[in-house]
């Protein structure tokens, strides 16, 4: 859950950050944040007290955190990061399992970005948002109180994975990458002005039961550009591997830059690979230089499958998919498609369910199957080249996406 900005990368269960890994803000830099986020009317995954801005979460004292994780005991640790530390507890007050993140007070995130993680996740709800039950300002102390997802991390479950874990299924890839694209596209499309989220990757994907993904770790969240601005312009924060080219050459952030970092991650979810891997040749280390020769041959699509897969997945449905995240990844901002086109393309995907024992195993020669002759619903015409649509521009990017 933790951040580090873009030259540095990002941390597994008790790694230590490294001084060089951190980046102090200017001076010149003043504290703006604007509690004034909306939702737009009539959303169904609308805010909880109906867009208003009242801040909802709960304060606690230092010693109530304290006891609830058996004054952070080290068996309570769930990782640590640049961040501090995150330790699972329980609220006497309320028999509540909890997640509980303590700052380092020397560490990456300090004042602001506490502040800003108050703000947007107690004025934005939504399912694959983590809920923020509260936070503690007691003194030079700094705690947030998330709800507890059971399943860790998206992290936790595609990267040096131990023999005796489960692999993630292509179904439950689908379902996840759908998921966390509906949180993207409620902080863009919903919340007025629209969040920018900045630092969208697997270790901010969290997993409760079932699998279901929530976004986590909104401290480097920005409001976005309003009226006729096209970009805000920030100081380069995020983690390397992920950052959108242009953001990380100009300080120029748009919504297409989180666009970018979803493309990357869902590659992730695809191949298996990490977005920076150094363990690797270095022609294969940038996930994204890596697969982008490959996206020039779809005769190449299958090596592109995570080996864990073991050829269990729909081949139709991995040529769709990685047509997203190669649109997704685009260097070109304004190439990249919106985000609600890809939670359409995402969700059709995922409800699209694969089942090894009555579709044949892929091979490296086959191409695209056509889909069976049987009755679809417009979503599915849609995907398909179908004229069911209205013939927006909307519904005709995310045909192109997926044919």
């Amino acid at each position: 859950m933790g951040w580090f900005p873009c030259s540095g990368n990002s941390s597994k269960k008790a790694r230590r950050k490294k001084p060089d890994d951190q980046i102090k803000p200017t001076s010149s830099e003043k504290l703006k944040v604007n509690p004034a986020v909306d939702v737009k009317e009539g959303s169904k995954d609308g805010s909880k007290d109906g867009g208003s801005n009242n801040i909802a979460a709960q304060t606690f004292t230092f010693r109530e955190l304290a006891a609830a994780t058996k004054n952070f005991r080290a068996d309570c640790l769930l990782g640590e990061g640049g961040f501090g530390r995150v330790y699972k507890g329980r609220l006497e007050s309320t028999n509540q399992i909890v997640a509980i993140k303590q700052l380092d007070r020397d560490g990456l995130q300090g004042n602001r970005e506490f502040l800003v993680e108050v703000l947007m996740l107690s004025l934005l709800h939504h399912p694959n948002l983590v809920n923020l039950i509260g936070y503690c300002a007691d003194g030079d102390q700094r705690l947030l109180v998330y709800e507890f997802m059971p399943l860790g991390s998206l992290e936790d479950h595609l990267h040096d994975l131990p023999p005796d874990k489960k692999r993630l299924d292509w179904n439950t890839r689908m379902k996840i990458a759908a998921g966390a694209a509906k949180g993207l596209e409620y902080l863009h499309d919903k919340a007025n002005p629209p969040v920018i989220y900045r630092d969208l990757k697997c270790s901010n994907i969290l997993l409760g039961e079932g699998y279901s993904p929530k976004l986590s770790d909104f401290g480097l969240a920005k409001l976005g550009p309003v009226g006729d601005n096209t970009h805000v312009s920030t100081r380069v924060m995020g983690t390397y591997g992920y950052c959108a080219p242009e953001y990380a050459m100009t300080g120029q952030l748009t919504l297409k830059s989180d666009v970018y970092s979803f493309g990357v991650v869902l590659l992730e979810i695809i191949t298996g690979r990490k977005a920076i891997d150094n363990s690797k040749a270095a022609k294969e280390q940038n996930l994204v230089a890596w697969a982008r020769p490959l996206f020039k041959d779809r005769r190449k699509f299958p090596q592109m499958a995570d080996p864990a897969l073991q050829g269990q997945y729909p081949v139709r449905g991995l040529y769709q998919a990685l047509a997203v995240a190669a649109m997704c990844v685009q260097e070109q901002p304004t190439m990249r498609p919106l985000i609600a086109d890809v939670v359409t393309a995402l969700t059709y995907l995922a409800s699209q369910a694969h089942n090894p024992q009555t579709e044949s195993v892929q091979n490296s020669r086959m191409a695209p199957g056509t889909p069976p002759r049987t009755r679809r619903g417009d979503s599915d015409k849609r995907f398909n080249g179908g004229n069911s649509g209205s013939g927006s521009e909307r519904d005709q990017s995310s045909r192109g996406m997926i044919n």
